[in-house]
């Protein structure tokens, strides 16, 4: 079974200004990110960005901007020779009508842990809001609440153990 890290994006990945990200101006990528997603790659870890994209519901934005911005982290990635697995995002938001894979729901996980045939208890993720870590827990993934906006890379290596 393989073991994953599964990332929020939005004040994980990049800078979380308050309010939706929308384009990929606007996508600032967070210090430490690329050392800290090769330290997981090389640490035999799968990389999968879990994240709520409401602003698709509200129309704020597109899936062609949303993919934009994960183009822009996966060229951003070339220069520390590593890159993201996957990344699964729900356009959905409760004010537009509910759904299954919206965090803190877990089917986005669910998803991935099948997809990958990943071991839950070998997984974890890091969060900046509690339903990430909700979400996760609901399939016995451990989660780690970060404030948003920090470098996760201390995280990471206190992680697994560096």
């Amino acid at each position: 079974m393989k073991k994953v890290a599964f990332l929020d994006r939005d004040g994980v990945i990049n800078y979380e200004p308050g309010h939706y990200t929308c384009s990929v101006n606007d996508f600032v990528i967070n210090d430490g990110i690329g050392k800290a997603i090769k330290l997981l790659k090389d640490n035999g870890f799968l990389v999968i960005i879990i994240s709520n994209q409401g602003g698709i519901a509200k129309g704020l934005y597109s899936v062609a901007d949303v993919l934009t911005m994960h183009k822009k982290l996966q060229d951003f990635l070339l220069d520390y020779d590593t890159f993201v697995d996957d990344f699964f995002f729900c356009p959905h938001h409760d004010d537009v009508g509910k759904c299954l894979c919206r965090k803190p729901n877990s089917l986005m996980f669910e998803k991935a842990l099948y997809l990958y045939k990943a071991d839950p208890k070998l997984s974890f993720v890091i969060g900046d809001s509690r339903r990430d870590i909700e979400a996760a827990n609901k399939v016995g993934i451990e989660g780690f609440f970060v404030e948003s906006n920090v470098n996760i890379l201390p995280l990471c290596k206190k992680i697994i153990k560096i």
